[in-house]
Protein backbone atom coordinates (compact mmCIF):
# COMPACT_ATOMS: atom_id res chain seq x y z
CA UNK A 1 0.00 0.00 0.00
CA UNK A 2 1.32 3.45 -0.96
CA UNK A 3 0.42 6.74 0.71
CA UNK A 4 -0.68 9.38 -1.79
CA UNK A 5 -2.18 12.88 -1.74
CA UNK A 6 -3.42 14.70 1.33
CA UNK A 7 -7.21 14.41 1.60
CA UNK A 8 -7.96 16.45 4.70
CA UNK A 9 -6.01 18.39 7.32
CA UNK A 10 -7.61 18.75 10.74
CA UNK A 11 -6.42 20.55 13.85
CA UNK A 12 -4.18 17.68 15.00
CA UNK A 13 -4.38 14.98 12.31
CA UNK A 14 -3.89 14.77 8.54
CA UNK A 15 -5.66 12.21 6.36
CA UNK A 16 -3.98 10.85 3.22
CA UNK A 17 -5.34 8.87 0.29
CA UNK A 18 -3.64 5.61 -0.65
CA UNK A 19 -3.43 3.48 -3.77
CA UNK A 20 -6.27 1.39 -2.28
CA UNK A 21 -9.61 3.16 -2.68
CA UNK A 22 -11.02 1.84 0.61
CA UNK A 23 -7.96 2.64 2.76
CA UNK A 24 -6.61 5.90 4.19
CA UNK A 25 -3.57 6.87 6.24
CA UNK A 26 -4.19 8.82 9.42
CA UNK A 27 -1.19 10.94 10.46
CA UNK A 28 -1.11 12.19 14.05
CA UNK A 29 0.80 15.48 14.19
CA UNK A 30 2.40 17.10 17.23
CA UNK A 31 -0.07 19.98 16.92
CA UNK A 32 -2.35 20.57 19.91
CA UNK A 33 -5.35 22.86 19.81
CA UNK A 34 -8.13 24.02 22.10
CA UNK A 35 -11.10 26.37 22.04
CA UNK A 36 -11.97 25.62 18.40
CA UNK A 37 -8.40 26.23 17.25
CA UNK A 38 -7.88 29.52 19.08
CA UNK A 39 -5.02 28.05 21.16
CA UNK A 40 -2.47 26.02 19.20
CA UNK A 41 0.96 24.63 20.17
CA UNK A 42 3.28 21.88 19.04
CA UNK A 43 4.19 19.36 21.73
CA UNK A 44 7.11 16.99 21.22
CA UNK A 45 6.12 13.31 20.79
CA UNK A 46 2.39 14.00 21.04
CA UNK A 47 1.67 12.59 17.58
CA UNK A 48 3.49 9.36 18.33
CA UNK A 49 1.86 8.95 21.74
CA UNK A 50 -1.67 9.55 20.42
CA UNK A 51 -1.19 7.27 17.41
CA UNK A 52 -0.05 4.34 19.54
CA UNK A 53 -2.59 5.08 22.27
CA UNK A 54 -5.42 5.15 19.73
CA UNK A 55 -4.32 1.86 18.17
CA UNK A 56 -4.13 0.22 21.61
CA UNK A 57 -7.63 1.38 22.59
CA UNK A 58 -9.17 0.43 19.26
CA UNK A 59 -7.69 -3.07 19.60
CA UNK A 60 -9.38 -3.38 23.01
CA UNK A 61 -12.70 -2.30 21.50
CA UNK A 62 -12.33 -4.68 18.54
CA UNK A 63 -11.66 -7.53 20.97
CA UNK A 64 -14.94 -6.64 22.68
CA UNK A 65 -16.85 -6.86 19.40
CA UNK A 66 -17.00 -3.14 18.58
CA UNK A 67 -15.91 -2.55 14.98
CA UNK A 68 -13.49 0.33 14.42
CA UNK A 69 -11.91 2.16 11.54
CA UNK A 70 -8.33 1.35 12.56
CA UNK A 71 -6.58 -1.51 10.74
CA UNK A 72 -2.86 -1.33 11.59
CA UNK A 73 0.04 0.88 12.64
CA UNK A 74 2.05 2.15 9.70
CA UNK A 75 4.73 4.12 11.57
CA UNK A 76 5.22 5.83 14.93
CA UNK A 77 2.84 8.60 13.90
CA UNK A 78 0.66 6.95 11.24
CA UNK A 79 -1.98 4.22 11.04
CA UNK A 80 -3.95 2.62 8.23
CA UNK A 81 -7.72 3.05 8.51
CA UNK A 82 -10.84 2.13 6.57
CA UNK A 83 -12.32 4.91 4.49
CA UNK A 84 -15.61 5.96 6.07
CA UNK A 85 -18.39 8.35 5.14
CA UNK A 86 -18.37 10.24 8.43
CA UNK A 87 -21.56 11.31 10.18
CA UNK A 88 -21.10 14.99 11.20
CA UNK A 89 -22.01 14.62 14.87
CA UNK A 90 -20.07 13.83 18.02
CA UNK A 91 -21.45 11.35 20.55
CA UNK A 92 -20.57 12.29 24.13
CA UNK A 93 -21.01 10.15 27.23
CA UNK A 94 -20.45 11.74 30.63
CA UNK A 95 -19.87 9.64 33.73
CA UNK A 96 -18.91 12.64 35.87
CA UNK A 97 -19.88 16.31 35.43
CA UNK A 98 -17.09 18.41 33.93
CA UNK A 99 -16.34 20.83 31.11
CA UNK A 100 -19.23 22.31 29.15
CA UNK A 101 -21.85 20.49 31.23
CA UNK A 102 -20.71 22.39 34.32
CA UNK A 103 -20.82 25.71 32.45
CA UNK A 104 -24.17 25.05 30.79
CA UNK A 105 -26.08 23.61 33.72
CA UNK A 106 -24.35 25.16 36.72
CA UNK A 107 -23.67 21.80 38.35
CA UNK A 108 -20.61 21.09 40.46
CA UNK A 109 -17.55 19.63 38.72
CA UNK A 110 -16.99 16.08 39.91
CA UNK A 111 -20.65 15.20 40.41
CA UNK A 112 -21.07 11.50 39.60
CA UNK A 113 -23.84 11.04 37.04
CA UNK A 114 -26.15 8.06 37.59
CA UNK A 115 -26.97 6.99 35.00
CA UNK A 116 -24.26 8.38 32.69
CA UNK A 117 -25.60 11.02 30.30
CA UNK A 118 -25.51 11.04 26.50
CA UNK A 119 -25.32 14.14 24.29
CA UNK A 120 -25.01 14.85 20.56
CA UNK A 121 -23.00 17.79 19.21
CA UNK A 122 -22.74 19.01 15.63
CA UNK A 123 -19.15 18.98 14.34
CA UNK A 124 -18.77 22.61 13.31
CA UNK A 125 -15.97 24.76 14.72
CA UNK A 126 -17.43 27.96 13.27
CA UNK A 127 -20.59 27.37 15.32
CA UNK A 128 -18.61 26.09 18.34
CA UNK A 129 -20.00 22.55 18.04
CA UNK A 130 -23.58 23.24 19.20
CA UNK A 131 -25.60 20.60 21.01
CA UNK A 132 -28.22 18.91 18.83
CA UNK A 133 -30.78 16.16 19.33
CA UNK A 134 -32.29 13.25 17.43
CA UNK A 135 -34.83 15.51 15.72
CA UNK A 136 -32.15 17.84 14.34
CA UNK A 137 -30.11 14.91 13.09
CA UNK A 138 -32.98 13.28 11.23
CA UNK A 139 -34.51 16.56 9.98
CA UNK A 140 -31.23 17.69 8.41
CA UNK A 141 -30.44 14.24 7.05
CA UNK A 142 -27.22 13.72 8.95
CA UNK A 143 -28.26 10.21 10.03
CA UNK A 144 -31.33 7.99 10.19
CA UNK A 145 -33.12 7.13 13.42
CA UNK A 146 -31.78 3.60 13.13
CA UNK A 147 -28.22 4.95 12.88
CA UNK A 148 -28.84 7.31 15.80
CA UNK A 149 -29.99 4.41 17.97
CA UNK A 150 -26.95 2.36 16.96
CA UNK A 151 -24.55 5.24 17.71
CA UNK A 152 -26.02 5.52 21.19
CA UNK A 153 -25.78 1.76 21.75
CA UNK A 154 -22.17 1.58 20.60
CA UNK A 155 -21.13 4.68 22.57
CA UNK A 156 -22.42 3.14 25.80
CA UNK A 157 -20.82 -0.20 24.83
CA UNK A 158 -17.49 1.63 24.64
CA UNK A 159 -18.13 2.91 28.17
CA UNK A 160 -18.64 -0.66 29.38
CA UNK A 161 -15.23 -1.63 27.96
CA UNK A 162 -13.12 1.41 28.79
CA UNK A 163 -14.45 2.56 32.16
CA UNK A 164 -13.16 -0.60 33.94
CA UNK A 165 -9.93 -0.52 31.91
CA UNK A 166 -9.06 2.94 33.19
CA UNK A 167 -10.36 2.18 36.68
CA UNK A 168 -7.95 -0.74 36.89
CA UNK A 169 -5.19 1.79 36.22
CA UNK A 170 -6.38 3.98 39.07
CA UNK A 171 -8.24 6.46 36.87
CA UNK A 172 -11.75 7.77 36.36
CA UNK A 173 -13.13 7.99 32.83
CA UNK A 174 -14.96 11.28 33.28
CA UNK A 175 -16.31 11.73 29.75
CA UNK A 176 -15.39 11.15 26.11
CA UNK A 177 -16.50 11.88 22.57
CA UNK A 178 -16.80 9.45 19.67
CA UNK A 179 -17.40 9.81 15.96
CA UNK A 180 -18.92 7.26 13.62
CA UNK A 181 -18.98 6.69 9.89
CA UNK A 182 -20.41 4.31 7.32
CA UNK A 183 -18.49 1.63 5.46
CA UNK A 184 -20.61 -0.24 2.91
CA UNK A 185 -23.68 0.84 4.87
CA UNK A 186 -22.35 -0.44 8.21
CA UNK A 187 -21.88 1.94 11.14
CA UNK A 188 -18.27 1.83 12.39
CA UNK A 189 -16.38 3.73 15.09
CA UNK A 190 -14.04 6.23 13.43
CA UNK A 191 -11.64 9.07 14.21
CA UNK A 192 -9.73 8.44 17.47
CA UNK A 193 -9.86 7.68 21.17
CA UNK A 194 -6.99 9.46 22.93
CA UNK A 195 -6.59 11.79 25.93
CA UNK A 196 -7.29 14.60 23.43
CA UNK A 197 -10.93 13.53 23.25
CA UNK A 198 -11.74 12.34 26.75
CA UNK A 199 -11.27 13.37 30.36
CA UNK A 200 -9.30 11.16 32.71
CA UNK A 201 -8.66 11.89 36.39
CA UNK A 202 -6.53 10.10 38.93
CA UNK A 203 -8.99 8.16 41.08
CA UNK A 204 -7.49 9.22 44.41
CA UNK A 205 -6.23 12.77 43.82
CA UNK A 206 -8.54 13.86 40.94
CA UNK A 207 -5.42 15.07 39.12
CA UNK A 208 -6.28 15.77 35.48
CA UNK A 209 -4.40 13.55 33.03
CA UNK A 210 -5.98 14.62 29.73
CA UNK A 211 -6.18 17.57 27.32
CA UNK A 212 -7.51 19.81 30.11
CA UNK A 213 -3.86 20.11 31.11
CA UNK A 214 -3.37 22.01 27.84
CA UNK A 215 -6.66 23.91 27.97
CA UNK A 216 -6.02 25.08 31.53
CA UNK A 217 -2.26 25.68 31.21
CA UNK A 218 -1.35 22.99 33.74
CA UNK A 219 1.69 21.74 31.80
CA UNK A 220 3.11 18.22 31.42
CA UNK A 221 0.57 17.37 28.74
CA UNK A 222 2.43 14.63 26.85
CA UNK A 223 3.96 13.33 30.07
CA UNK A 224 0.45 12.85 31.47
CA UNK A 225 -0.66 11.05 28.29
CA UNK A 226 2.30 8.70 28.67
CA UNK A 227 1.41 8.10 32.33
CA UNK A 228 -2.15 7.16 31.29
CA UNK A 229 -0.80 4.78 28.68
CA UNK A 230 1.50 3.02 31.13
CA UNK A 231 -1.29 2.64 33.68
CA UNK A 232 -3.41 0.71 31.17
CA UNK A 233 -0.55 -1.49 29.98
CA UNK A 234 0.84 0.39 26.97
CA UNK A 235 4.59 0.99 27.24
CA UNK A 236 5.62 4.13 25.38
Amino acid sequence: MQKRDELYRGKAKTVFLTDEADKLVLYFRNDTSAFDGEKIERLERKGEVNNKFNHFIMQKLEAAGIKTQVESLLSDTECVVKKLDMIPVECVVRNIAAGSMVRRLGVEEGLVLEPPTFEFFLKNDALHDPMVNDYHITAFGWATQEQIDEMKRLTFAVNDVLKPLFEKGGMLLVDYKLEFGLCNGELILGDEFTPDGCRLWDKETRKKLDKDRFRQGLGSVVESYIEVAKRIGLDL
